[in-house]
C-alpha cells in the first residue's frame, strides 16, 4: 500500500515541478542565454562615435551567425569586446556586476560586456589611408564611397589637405591590417575614438599608431535597431 502511494506521488510532484512558474522562469533564462550566445544578441550603443547611423543610447541586435559563416568585410557595422590596447576596461562592484548579468541575459539594462559599436574599414592585409585629393579614404588604392559619414574632420583642397602645413586631421596613414585584424573607424569622423585616433594629422604615418581589432574579440555584426521606435530600421550590406 505505501509502496503504491509513493509511486503515485512521483508522477503528481514531477507534475507540479514542471507547471511551476520558477522552472518556466528558468528555462526561459537558459533558451534566451543560448539564443544570445549562438544566434543573435541585443546591445546599447555606448557613443556618439556612430552617429548619425547609430545614436547613443540606441538598442541594436547584432548577429553572430553573420560571423559564424563569413569573415567581417568592409562596410559592416560590428559590435565588439574593448581590446586590452584599447584601455582598461572600467572596474565595477559587487551589486553593478549582478545587474550587468541580468542585463546581459534579458538584452536590456546595464551591461557587464564592454561591447564597442564601429564600421569596418579594413580587413587583414588591406591598406588603409586618408586622405584622397578630395577628401576620401582609401582602401588598396580605391576610394570608398561614404555617404553614410555626415560629421567629417575639416579638409579643403589645397588649403587643409594631407600636403598643407600644418595637415588637415583627416588625414592619415597608410596603415597596413595586421593578419587576423581589423581596422574600424566611427561614421562620426570628428568625434569618433576609433582605429586611427592616433595616427590623424601625423603624415607620414608614425610606427604604432593605429590600434586594431583582433578577430576573436568581434562578437557579431550589425542587423537592426529596435528600440527607439522611431529609428527602429534594418540594415544591408554598408550600413
Amino acid at each position: 500500500m505505501s509502496t503504491g502511494t509513493a509511486a503515485s506521488s512521483r508522477p503528481s510532484r514531477w507534475r507540479r515541478i514542471r507547471r511551476s512558474p520558477f522552472t518556466h522562469l528558468v528555462l526561459a533564462i537558459v533558451l534566451l542565454s543560448l539564443v544570445q550566445a549562438t544566434v543573435i544578441k541585443p546591445f546599447q550603443v555606448p557613443s556618439e562615435s556612430m552617429s548619425p547611423t547609430l545614436e547613443s543610447g540606441d538598442r541594436i541586435l547584432a548577429s553572430r551567425v553573420a560571423y559564424a559563416v563569413s569573415d567581417p568585410g568592409v562596410g559592416d557595422i560590428a559590435v565588439f569586446a574593448r581590446p586590452e590596447s584599447w584601455g582598461a576596461r572600467p572596474e565595477r562592484g559587487v551589486l553593478r556586476t549582478a545587474v550587468g548579468w541580468v542585463g546581459d541575459i534579458v538584452g536590456f539594462g546595464p551591461s557587464n560586456q564592454d561591447a564597442l559599436v564601429k564600421r569596418i574599414i579594413g580587413v587583414p592585409g588591406s591598406t588603409v589611408r586618408c586622405c584622397s585629393a578630395e577628401g576620401h579614404v582609401e582602401v588598396d588604392d580605391r576610394i570608398l564611397d561614404e555617404d553614410y559619414v555626415v560629421h567629417d574632420l575639416p579638409f579643403t583642397p589645397g588649403v587643409n589637405d594631407c600636403t598643407t602645413a600644418p595637415q588637415s586631421p583627416r588625414c592619415f596613414g597608410p596603415v597596413t591590417v595586421p593578419s587576423g585584424e581589423y581596422l574600424v573607424l566611427g561614421d562620426n569622423r570628428a568625434n569618433s575614438a576609433d582605429s586611427v585616433v592616433g595616427c590623424r594629422g601625423t603624415l607620414p604615418a608614425m610606427v604604432d599608431c593605429a590600434r586594431f581589432v583582433p578577430r576573436a574579440d568581434i562578437v557579431g555584426k550589425v542587423v537592426t535597431v529596435i528600440w527607439p521606435f522611431d529609428r527602429a530600421r534594418l540594415f544591408t550590406d554598408g550600413g
